[in-house]
């Protein structure tokens, strides 16, 4: 039973010791849990790190420890002269911190060999809850939206923890807003978080302020890694970040998105929480990808079922 001067995400935690905490969209997700990582070892739990990445892992020095599946250490390089590694940044600076994390990058692969990734972590880590966090909210696009953001990689990673079988699987979403430049419509992801709730798959949200130490390491973090990846800053985080700091509306700390319109807001500072098995169960196209062995069969079987559909739920315009 929940409590309402409790956090519910927290409450099913509270009985693991061994947490991987692992983004999923790719490229900079796994920084949305830098808050969250510092909590969790604040309550004493053990913590592995784990990230979709969009770095050429086989052109780094990273040690490939089970297919698809690479350990980052500070020391690794990239030897293909992009210098695109938030991963080995990530893990430098919270060694900087004194933290002591293994972290584990993903190559880009379909939904199975995720899943024998995944499971390799879980079965060498005695992991016994696995928690994704998701820069933005198109991953809880259920797939019959008039427009789904950017959803690839977002549901490999769901789809493949959520058939590992592990008893516990959560998602977080925070960056409220921040896919409007992608065309997700925040109405259907409101009314998508409402059918979660019906079904007792939505646990809650909480959100970050710029006086908690958790957030200081993340906005620590974010500007590390920004002057280290000149002009390939993480768009997601650092508009949080500029949440975080009060900043609102059309506002960019980069130039990543200068062409875009931003929607800066309190909101992007809240966490959303869910039973990653009850969102699954809610996407529409998870039976046609979830035996995918590769990206590019991923993005073919979602076209084949988008183009296949009678139609899409329509944008609306929020009524406030």
């Amino acid at each position: 039973m929940y409590q309402l001067n409790k956090i519910p995400l927290f409450q099913e935690l509270e009985d693991c010791n061994n947490i991987l905490l692992a983004g999923a969209g790719g490229g900079f997700d796994i920084f949305s849990g830098i808050p969250l990582y510092f909590n969790l070892r604040q309550q004493g739990k053990n913590v592995t790190i784990a990230n979709l990445s969009f770095t050429w892992l086989n052109e780094t020095t990273c040690k490939e420890v089970t297919p698809y599946c690479y350990k980052v250490t500070s020391g690794d390089m990239d030897k293909s002269g992009r210098n695109y590694f938030p991963e080995k940044y990530l893990t430098t600076w919270l060694g900087m911190q004194g933290e002591k994390v293994d972290v584990f990058a993903f190559g880009r692969c379909g939904v199975q060999p995720l899943r024998h990734a995944y499971k390799f972590l879980i079965a060498n880590y005695n992991i016994d809850a696995v928690v994704l966090v998701d820069g933005g909210t198109d991953s809880l696009m259920f797939g019959d939206e008039e427009e789904l953001g950017t959803p690839s990689e977002d549901i490999c990673s769901m789809a493949a923890v959520y058939r590992t079988g592990i008893k516990k699987q959560f998602m977080v979403n925070v960056g409220f807003g921040v896919d409007h430049f992608h065309g997700v419509s925040h109405y259907l992801f409101l009314e998508n978080v409402a059918a979660l709730a019906k079904d007792g798959g939505y646990l809650g949200l909480f959100q970050m302020t710029k006086e908690m130490d958790e957030c200081q390491k993340y906005i620590a973090a974010v500007e590390y890694v920004n002057e280290r990846m000149k002009d390939m800053e993480s768009i997601v985080s650092n508009s949080i970040v500029s949440a975080l700091q009060g900043e609102y509306g059309n506002y960019h700390k980069t130039n990543r998105a200068a062409e875009s319109v931003l929607w800066i807001n309190p909101l992007m500072t809240i966490y959303w929480c869910f039973d990653l098995r009850s969102v699954i169960k809610k996407n529409k196209y998870y039976e046609d990808i979830k035996l995918t062995k590769t990206m590019g069969e991923l993005n073919t079987q979602l076209s084949n079922f988008r183009r296949n559909m009678d139609g899409y739920r329509k944008k609306q315009q929020m009524p406030i």
